[in-house]
Formats: structure tokens, sequence, C-alpha cells
């Protein structure tokens, strides 16, 4: 459940028979809420008043332990869109960082879809299978995490309708992402900084298998409503990563409309849609 009080501070616990959650604005028997439809109030033994809620999913990616850093539900919302991720989906993800993408991946694709995720250190994995089983309440049968490097991995061939990468070096990975993925499939790549957006974009393009990849950044701003004092708040979630995506092609892609700048690939490169300097 998800306590709320008057200045929106939120506590997400789990409630246990004779449990007592404890703050420095009192304290409030589990007992109190068990059994009672949500949407309630109750008060502490300081008499501070809680709202009583489930958390919502973007709620609970928010508090929930981490090993690595979450996805947040604005680019986990964009993720979903961009894979054009749906009831049946069969979704690979790699790199499973707290389980945070997993949950909404899953919840996405339903219990007639699938989701399998590789994850190479095995303590992220851990937090990840506690996360995702709090949310789910057990393990999803929807659900496969190997311990194991996207590169070295050996999929089915066009096994899955969506791949989704959160990982240090995406394109050390793409052999893996094209026999793993079906014609028409749709890539995401979550990236942090510039030269991982650049890097992942020009293998995506020289590999010439792949329609053009597009990149984009999600900025979120919430608004303060107060009577007649309607502005935007001072705070905003600004960059939080790149999503690069990009759908596999059942052949060579096609040119580019506008061919590189000179050098843009290195002197020596002499591949699809671009030529060297000395040309």
């Amino acid at each position: 459940m998800q306590l709320i009080d008057a200045r929106s501070n939120k506590n997400t616990i789990t409630l246990r028979t004779d449990g007592v959650f404890h703050s420095h604005r009192g304290q409030l028997a589990h007992n109190e809420m068990i059994g009672k439809h949500e949407g309630i109030i109750i008060n502490s033994d300081r008499a501070v008043s809680y709202q009583v809620l489930r958390p919502a999913l973007d709620d609970y990616v928010l508090s929930m332990p981490r090993g690595a850093a979450v996805v947040y539900p604005k680019d986990a919302a964009r993720i979903v869109g961009l894979g054009d991720i749906g009831e049946g989906s069969r979704i690979l993800e790699a790199g499973v960082g707290s389980g945070a993408l997993t949950c909404s991946l899953l919840r996405s694709a339903g219990t007639s879809g699938s989701v399998v995720s590789i994850e190479r250190r095995e303590e992220f994995a851990e937090i990840a299978v506690e996360n995702i089983c709090r949310w789910f309440g057990g393990f999803p049968n929807s659900w496969e995490l190997q311990i194991a490097d996207l590169p070295k991995w050996q999929p089915t061939a066009g096994e899955f309708d969506s791949v989704v990468l959160d990982m240090l070096a995406p394109w050390e990975c793409m052999d893996a992402v094209e026999q793993a993925l079906r014609p028409g499939g749709a890539l995401v790549v979550y990236v942090a900084t510039t030269t991982q957006l650049s890097r992942v974009v020009e293998t995506i393009r020289v590999r010439n298998k792949w329609t053009e990849p597009r990149a984009e950044e999600s900025l979120l701003r919430t608004w303060h409503l107060d009577g007649l004092s309607v502005r935007p708040d001072h705070k905003m979630n600004g960059h939080t990563g790149f999503l690069v995506t990009a759908r596999l092609m059942n052949g060579p892609s096609l040119d580019r409309k506008r061919r590189p700048a000179p050098g843009a690939y290195g002197e020596d490169y002499h591949g699809p849609g671009g030529v060297s300097e000395t040309e």
C-alpha cells in the first residue's frame, strides 16, 4: 500500500498482520488497513492523516530497492509505444537492471505474451526478481530470466517481435539482435550519453539491415495548480536517457536520401550511403 500525507509525501509499505508503520509523524497499525477498501483516510497516533491507496506502477518503480539505476516511467511508457508492445507480444530485454522496465514490459505483453530478460550480473538479477515478484505477487508465468551475455547468446531465428536494450555497449550485440528479431520487428535502445547515442545509431546504419534510426528524449514538467496561480513547477524531470529505435528489414535497407558528411564514418569507410574523404 501507499500512504500519502497532506504534503503529498509518499511511503510504500507491504501490509502484514500486526505490523506497524513508524515515522517521525507517528505510528500506523497495519491491522487498521488490512481487509478494508483502498481510498480510505487513517490517522497516526500523532493525529497525522494519510490517504491509503495501492501504488501505481509509476510510484512503485521509483520507491523499490535498486541495484542499477531504474528506467523512469516517462521512458518506460515511450519504450512500450516505440516497440509496438501489446497483448501477445514476444519481447527480448537485455539489461534487466532493477526490474523497473521489465514490470512495464510484462504488463503490456499480458498473459498471452512473453518477456525474456538477459542479465549478465547475477546481483542485479536477484534484486530484479525480488522487485518484480513483489509487484506481481509471485514469479510471472510469462517471464523468463537468464544470466548470460547477450553477444554470446544464441536465440532462435525470428523468435521475438521486439528487442529492448539497456546496457553500456549495445552496438556489440547487433548480431544477436538481428538473429532474435523477426523481420519488421522493432529495436529500442536506451542509452544515457551522446557518445553512446552516436555510436549505436551509426552502427545500425552501416549494417544496412534496418530502417533509418531515430532518436528522442522525453522531458516531463508538472504544473503548480493553486486557485488562479497556475504555472509550471520550478522543478522538472529532465534528461534521463535517449531512446533510439529502428525496425529490421527482410533484406537490405533503402539508401539514405542525404549522404553523410565527409569523414562522418572515418576515412576508410565505403559502406552504404557514404564515401570516403578521398573520393
